[in-house]
């Protein structure tokens, strides 16, 4: 049998800044837990606007997936379209800013699927997925610094997917199992979906 008492976070005896960049923060906290054990973590944090990350569905059983240099593995990767929440932008204002910059396409219909976070331990970063559709040709200049490959394929066929060597983003692989099995879920229920 498990404790179900509350768990108690622990006090912040001392927060300190490691280190700034023009992206990200880095941050020392010390900590005192219920138990009296202290520790020291360290945690990355980045913009406070948020980021969101999009599915466009050009159709309903096809998402279009990006092709875009990745620093952190000096390769290019498959991704979701994505990008930081600009201030004064909503998640909805910046899903459809973002999608017209990476894909060239604007969406009459953007909704909030889930909210999803890269290794909490470590980053205080939340990503928010926005589901697309209805799409319409339209380009915004963006801020990549080439133009990126914009790719079609089919939602059944994320286990394919799942073995290329490009294709290993665990929130993008995330956010297309919860919109495959959510579109799944509507199209066995009675709400028809709108395309």
């Amino acid at each position: 049998m498990s404790d179900q008492r509350p768990l108690q976070p622990p006090q912040i005896l001392s927060r300190q800044s490691v280190a700034r960049s023009r992206l990200f923060h880095i941050e020392s906290l010390e900590l005192r837990f219920a138990n009296g054990a202290e520790r020291t973590f360290e945690r990355l944090t980045g913009s406070d606007q948020g980021a969101v990350m999009i599915i466009a569905m050009p159709d309903p059983d096809h998402v279009l997936l990006i092709r875009e240099y990745a620093a952190g593995f000096e390769d290019y990767v498959l991704t979701l379209p994505k990008g930081l929440v600009d201030p004064g932008e909503d998640i909805v204002t910046a899903a459809n800013r973002e999608l017209m910059e990476e894909c060239g396409f604007g969406a009459r219909r953007i909704e909030p699927l889930v909210e999803l976070s890269l290794a909490p331990n470590y980053m205080r970063h939340r990503m928010q997925v926005l589901l697309a559709t209805d799409l319409y040709p339209k380009r915004l200049p963006g801020d990549e610094p080439e133009p990126l490959v914009v790719e079609t394929h089919a939602l059944e066929e994320l286990p394919a997917l799942l073995m290329r060597d490009d294709f290993h983003e665990a929130r993008a692989i995330a956010a297309l199992f919860i919109a495959r099995d959510t579109l799944r879920q509507r199209r066995q229920g009675s709400a028809p979906l709108d395309w």
